[in-house]
């Protein structure tokens, strides 16, 4: 462009000093050597406007390119950010990660349609994922994805991929608790003996992940009744983690929560969980449930590629190692890839057979609100 600049300077600013005229002739010698100069400087401007314009074009091209990758991100944040940090370090790609919750952005996608800006799709439990796949709005994960990860941690479509996983638990209170009174199953929580004895977080994403679960494998009229001993017998709590930590003061015996709020809890200071123990319920109790955090590209991406290579690595050895190594305390899902090792192993939690493609969030919201519940 500097070259071009110099030389519509030269030719811009040459001089056509007309010669002596000695008659008519004189004249039309002028005007011919004139027009001349002037078919040659608006050559110069033409090609010079006709490189500028493609010049722009590429650049904007090449800014489309280079803008990378939108994530809407219902993970907990900080895990969020281990992996997109690490997939730009090995890629070279940009991602810029909007946060939110599950439910929240299941429903934002379906409302954007094939106007979001969203590339991928990441949650913390599978109803979401199973939400917007329900509207048509995943594109399918490439094969070479999907075979990171074992069958029971993705849906049988293959429109999403789980991408992690947590396990329900009874966090109890362990002096006021020993383990020959402890709950055998959950549902064992519904009796009238559990009364004023155990809370739960019922709004949120993941016990309504839970329920959902139970509804799969138990059937409503299962759900209604543990629901109904819910409202009757367990204290609402804002959130696991306040849960656990009203075991934790004594405010309650215990509380269903997700495995990682105690491991988190106790990777740090332990104040919150020092008097907390975890009862895993196994014997494919619907306590035992896993639930499969999911990864999804939306179908109406313009970043194809990059969205595919960000779920592959999320799945692959690279993506899953930063669940062993970090201070998430989620389950590695990825073939052949090992958990935290202060983690019970997955195969020996003996959770349920569920269909996570299936879990149905539309029919828990309406039981729960029934129950009087949310």
């Amino acid at each position: 462009m500097i070259f071009l600049t110099s030389k519509l300077e030269l030719i811009s600013q040459q001089k056509y000093t007309p010669a002596i005229t000695l008659g008519s002739s004189g004249d039309i010698a002028t005007e011919a050597i004139m027009k001349i100069a002037l078919n040659r400087l608006s050559g110069a401007f033409a090609l010079a406007a006709s490189l500028l314009a493609a010049t722009a074009l590429a650049g904007s091209a090449y800014a489309q390119e280079s803008e990378g990758i939108v994530v809407y991100n219902a993970q907990h944040e900080s895990l969020g950010r281990e992996w997109i940090d690490a997939f730009t370090k090995e890629t070279g790609i940009k991602v810029t990660m909007r946060q939110g919750s599950d439910m929240q952005f299941a429903n934002q996608i379906i409302q954007e349609g094939d106007a979001s800006p969203a590339d991928v799709f990441l949650t913390e439990n599978s109803p979401a994922m199973t939400l917007v796949d329900g509207a048509g709005l995943f594109a399918p994960i490439e094969k070479d994805t999907l075979e990171q990860v074992p069958e029971q941690y993705r849906p049988a479509d293959g429109m999403w991929t789980g991408i992690a996983a947590r396990t329900t638990v009874f966090a109890y209170d362990k002096t006021k608790l020993t383990e020959d009174k402890l709950p055998k199953s959950m549902l064992d929580l519904q009796d009238p003996a559990w009364k004023g004895r155990w809370g739960a977080a019922p709004a949120g994403a993941d016990f309504q992940a839970i329920v959902a679960a139970l509804l799969q494998l138990k059937g409503e009229d299962a759900t209604k009744a543990w629901l109904k001993g819910l409202k009757d017998n367990a204290t609402p709590y804002k959130g696991n983690s306040v849960a656990m930590k009203a075991v934790n003061a004594g405010e309650v015996e215990g509380a269903i929560i997700y495995h990682y709020y105690w491991f988190g809890d106790q990777a740090k200071t332990g104040e919150n969980s020092k008097n907390v123990g975890l009862h895993y319920f196994k014997n494919q109790d619907p306590g035992a449930f896993v639930s499969v955090s999911g990864g999804g590209v939306l179908k109406s991406t313009q970043h194809m590629k990059e969205a595919q290579a960000f779920i592959k690595y999320l799945t692959s050895k690279a993506g899953q190692a930063v669940l062993k190594d970090g201070d998430s305390y989620e389950y590695a899902v990825g073939k052949d890839a090992a958990s935290n090792d202060k983690l019970t192993p997955l195969a020996d939690l003996d959770a349920p057979k569920v269909e996570a493609s299936t879990l149905d969030s539309k029919k828990v919201v309406e039981l729960m609100t029934a129950a009087g519940l949310i």
